[in-house]
């Protein structure tokens, strides 16, 4: 069966043109003009990928809004921000919401549909690691409990409030305490084509001080300067 993209995009042209390649590339693509109809149509039939404008019709930042009303709906689905808006606070703003990826227009048709179909070969990746290993899907070390099932993290018997990005991450440090997780290897794990060290180093921020609402004295994330970071288990 045809993976399922929906594009939001206001400029009839940009939308039909997307459709088109991608539909060639073998796609089942719906497309909706402005937010409220692609929450409407998204609500009833939800996509396996979505592609956002930020500015749609009379909403500047409509594309931001659909993608948070996106995630209350499905914290794992696809979402890619393909706009003209190139500044770094829209960039930054797009992957806190927890896109994907931020694109910018013009963007070639074939790259991004090479981009979307990358991104499926990590949702497959993803969905094979959870089948072929269910009994890990608990990680427990010391006072942290993670979920690989509801994709959630508790600490201390108390669940953080975490985005997708933030769970990935702190995964990744977790399963192998005391091994230094590389600025490279963190932008990898965020899925997300475009991450500098600044961001990486944002999210390591918000996650630390989340682990500190729960415990002010929490200092297992541990800063390995100009390389990375490492989760330190400690006793």
């Amino acid at each position: 069966m045809a993976r399922k993209v929906a594009i939001v995009e206001d400029d009839f042209d940009q939308r039909e043109n997307y459709a088109d390649a991608l539909q060639q590339s073998g796609y089942d693509v719906s497309t909706y003009a402005n937010r409220r109809d692609a929450l409407a149509g998204m609500q009833s039939n939800m996509p396996d990928l979505a592609i956002l404008d930020i500015m749609l019709e009379d909403e500047m930042d409509g594309g931001f809004d659909l993608c948070r009303d996106l995630r209350a709906l499905s914290p794992t689905l696809p979402i890619i921000f393909l706009t003209t808006r190139n500044s770094d606070i829209d960039r930054v703003s797009g992957l806190r919401l927890d896109a994907w990826d931020y694109l910018t227009k013009p963007l070639n048709m074939q790259f991004l549909s090479v981009r979307i179909n990358s991104l499926f070969r990590i949702v497959e990746s993803l969905g094979r690691n959870i089948d072929e290993d269910p009994a890990t899907d608990l990680l427990v070390i010391n006072e942290l409990e993670i979920d690989e099932e509801s994709m959630s993290i508790r600490w201390k018997g108390q669940e953080l409030s975490l985005t997708l990005t933030e769970f990935w991450l702190i995964e990744s440090m977790a399963r192998h305490p005391g091994h230094v997780k590389t600025y490279e290897n963190m932008m990898q794990i965020t899925r997300q084509s475009y991450v500098e060290r600044n961001t990486i180093n944002g999210y390591i921020r918000r996650i630390r001080n989340k682990f500190k609402e729960i415990d002010p004295e929490f200092k297992h994330i541990q800063t390995v300067f100009g390389v990375g970071y490492k989760w330190n288990a400690g006793e």
